[in-house]
């Protein structure tokens, strides 16, 4: 893939732009565009995007995303940035063997162990079984709050929860510490749901993830680049919403949710080799756009095990390899359905191990050590060597969960699989207390927002 497949893609969303158009299911959003030039499509709520549109709107866009943790500090996205890596979302906990919905207090829990693990920066947002459904965004970056310094990716539920949350960011202060995101329902087709939720929460420079999310055979072309090209049709009419609603809105754009339909289980693909071509190609559009792309590490596997790691590992090095920005999916399980605290615990050794492999073998004098080998010569040891001690801990990987150490050890301490000592591992994580990143006014202030918005949604 290279400057020209993306040029060609591009050209290709943009003629689908124009004709047939693009479903606007909002008419406030459709004459905001019409008043900028949109012209109505051959059918209802339809509107055709001139290619200038589209152009202008894309000029202006950030092209970096500041997105902060609660205490403000700072962490930039773009197009050629070493990549951030998320949780994800989904329904339900995976936990010792059982799978059940996610509840409120998981959320807390998930976020402490998050907080815990190096190699995530921002954590998502869940689907809480146990809060009204208008309510689990409101609810659910309260919890996150309460229990995590990180950057807060909050799932959007109702239109009324996203402007909820768009005040409560002035309780933390006027930094990005959450972002939000919603994805076209196509195929070429934005809902009044996700372009209601755009507009109540443009103005305050929310950053927002602008998803396509084409299903090769289903909701697009069968071919990957048939379907890149109606993903990426909708993600620029995402971006043009936005940016007429927000100029100057920090968007992420996301190719990497695209994924395939298996023709013989009727099952949506999200772990296979074409989804990793899928995020090469949202990494590819994004530096074409010069803006941070997105992409998901996922796995159909339902709970920790070989096929997890297989189809985990394969994608944590493909998306970091293809220059990915923000990579989603430490934890996932079950295409996104499931959160597993001990796959997040194992998915974090992998983007470690996959960093050391990324970081190469440096080749200079001092790394070939000539004079060492002289002093040391045949027969001798390098394992006194000041050298060596001084160079061991930057050159080796050294694994926070992989097995080393002998087999009697092993079997002395129960024999324990890989994904058990990550159930150990997550449990005590889970368990410790967070250390608050907000003084008491703030977390009393949002509490008390989360708790009125909760009742209002259950009819108090």
């Amino acid at each position: 893939m290279n400057d020209g497949d993306a040029q060609r893609i591009d050209s290709a969303s943009l003629t689908l732009l124009e004709d047939p158009g693009i479903k606007i299911e909002h008419e406030a959003v459709a004459a905001l565009l019409r008043r900028r030039g949109a012209r109505d499509g051959a059918e209802a709520d339809v509107l055709r995007l001139p290619r200038g549109m589209v152009r202008e709107c894309l000029e202006q866009c950030p092209h970096e995303v500041a997105l902060t943790d609660l205490r403000g500090r700072p962490q930039v996205l773009s197009s050629t940035c070493e990549p951030l890596f998320w949780s994800c979302p989904g329904l339900n906990l995976w936990q010792r063997g059982t799978c059940r919905p996610f509840t409120l207090s998981d959320m807390a829990a998930t976020a402490r162990l998050l907080d815990r693990l190096e190699n995530v920066h921002v954590v998502f947002g869940m689907s809480l079984e146990d809060i009204p459904p208008p309510a689990r965004d409101v609810a659910g970056l309260n919890a996150m709050a309460r229990s995590t310094s990180k950057h807060l990716r909050a799932l959007c539920f109702s239109p009324d929860g996203a402007e909820t949350m768009a005040q409560m960011r002035s309780v933390v202060g006027d930094h990005p510490w959450f972002s939000i995101g919603f994805t076209a329902h196509g195929p070429l087709r934005w809902t009044r749901l996700a372009l209601e939720i755009f507009k109540r929460t443009a103005g305050k420079g929310i950053p927002t993830t602008v998803n396509g999310e084409p299903m090769a055979g289903v909701s697009g072309p069968i071919t990957l680049a048939g379907s890149a090209a109606v993903g990426n049709a909708e993600i620029l009419a995402g971006i043009v919403v936005n940016q007429w609603l927000e100029p100057g809105r920090p968007c992420i754009y996301n190719l990497g949710l695209a994924h395939t339909f298996d023709m013989k289980t009727s099952v949506a693909v999200t772990g296979g080799p074409e989804n990793a071509l899928f995020a090469r190609m949202s990494a590819m559009m994004g530096r074409y756009y010069d803006l941070p792309s997105a992409s998901w590490v996922s796995t159909e596997a339902m709970c920790p095990d070989a096929q997890a790691a297989l189809e985990k590992m394969f994608g944590f090095h493909t998306h970091i390899e293809s220059g990915v920005s923000a990579i989603w999916g430490v934890g996932q399980l079950e295409s996104e359905m499931t959160f597993s605290p001990a796959q997040a615990v194992i998915d974090n050794e992998m983007i470690s191990f996959v960093r050391r492999y990324r970081q190469g073998a440096e080749v200079t004098d001092d790394s070939i050590a000539l004079d060492l080998c002289r002093s040391v010569g045949v027969g001798g040891s390098y394992l006194g060597e000041r050298h060596t001690l001084e160079q061991f801990r930057s050159e080796l990987f050294m694994p926070d969960i992989l097995w080393r150490e002998r087999r009697a050890k092993w079997e002395s301490g129960g024999s324990l699989r890989l994904d058990e000592r990550a159930e150990e591992i997550a449990a005590g994580l889970m368990a410790k207390e967070a250390e608050p990143a907000l003084s008491d006014d703030q977390l009393q202030a949002l509490d008390g927002m989360a708790r009125e918005f909760i009742e209002r949604a259950r009819g108090g």
